[in-house]
């Protein structure tokens, strides 16, 4: 296997209140397309009872662009910024890719691993499903918009949904030649797209404590898919939200909140 130097991920870092000493970190972990930024009101909520930490994967959100997309990629990356943060044991929360990269974390290097959390995805793999997703994101790349309303447009030309437009949209900045450009290292992702879509990494197990949340409305923690899971996170509890689809956290805020820090507090 070829090696590929690790990157220096941007985080957010937010301290626990005043009142909580040595309580365990909660490390989260945004999907495709996302960032530490859309956990912003979720990390305000979990800081109440701990430290938590949210990143930026590789080719996502302030993060450096880098080839490769493999999970045990990801995986190098997140553990050089816990031992950079001197956090040696951590609660892992991931969500759709970033449960993959969760969950090849806790097989990879287990004893940094307090708890897991996987946010609606199974250790199994997909079908491809981003074509229209990365089509509108190259419309805005060769369209140069010039706000976010061009650029909406642009994205509307592939992508019907406004909700999924509008988190897209979180992928755009505004650069020095005041055109709206994306921030994501979109051509690294594309060519990693058959890493991301495929089974996390890690040969065993991860027989810790494992929660996995999923949407009641979403297919990508379908019943048929449980026994795979159970063969990866034997401990898992399987709990499902109801009136909620993949971005369960969004759909469900409270809801979800609620089940992590039940979880964790648990541990």
């Amino acid at each position: 296997m070829m090696n590929v130097a690790t990157v220096d991920l941007h985080f957010i870092d937010m301290p626990a209140d005043d009142t909580v000493t040595d309580a365990t970190p909660l490390v989260v972990i945004h999907g495709l397309l996302g960032s530490a930024d859309n956990w912003r009101s979720h990390l305000k909520v979990w800081q109440r009872g701990r430290r938590v930490i949210a990143l930026d994967l590789r080719n996502h959100g302030r993060s450096p662009h880098a080839e490769g997309m493999r999970y045990a990629t990801m995986v190098d990356d997140v553990l050089a910024l816990m031992d950079k943060l001197s956090i040696e044991r951590a609660h892992v929360l991931g969500h759709s890719m970033g449960g993959k990269v969760a969950i090849s974390l806790a097989r990879l290097a287990p004893e940094r691993v307090a708890s897991l959390i996987v946010a609606d995805i199974a250790p199994v793999a997909y079908e491809h499903g981003h074509d229209d997703v990365f089509a509108a994101l190259d419309n805005v790349r060769q369209g140069q918009p010039k706000n976010r309303r061009e650029a909406d447009n642009l994205l509307g030309e592939h992508v019907d949904s406004r909700p999924t437009r509008l988190f897209l949209a979180t992928n755009l900045m505004r650069n020095e030649d005041n055109v709206m450009a994306l921030r994501v290292g979109l051509d690294h992702i594309k060519q990693g797209y058959s890493d991301i879509i495929g089974v996390p990494d890690g040969e065993q197990p991860y027989d810790g404590p494992a929660l996995v949340l999923r949407g009641g409305d979403s297919h990508y923690v379908a019943d048929d898919m449980v026994p795979a899971l159970r063969e990866v996170l034997p401990r898992a509890r399987v709990v499902t939200l109801k009136n909620a689809g993949h971005w369960l956290h969004a759909d469900q805020p409270e809801a979800f909140q609620q089940a992590v820090m039940a979880f964790i507090d648990a541990q």
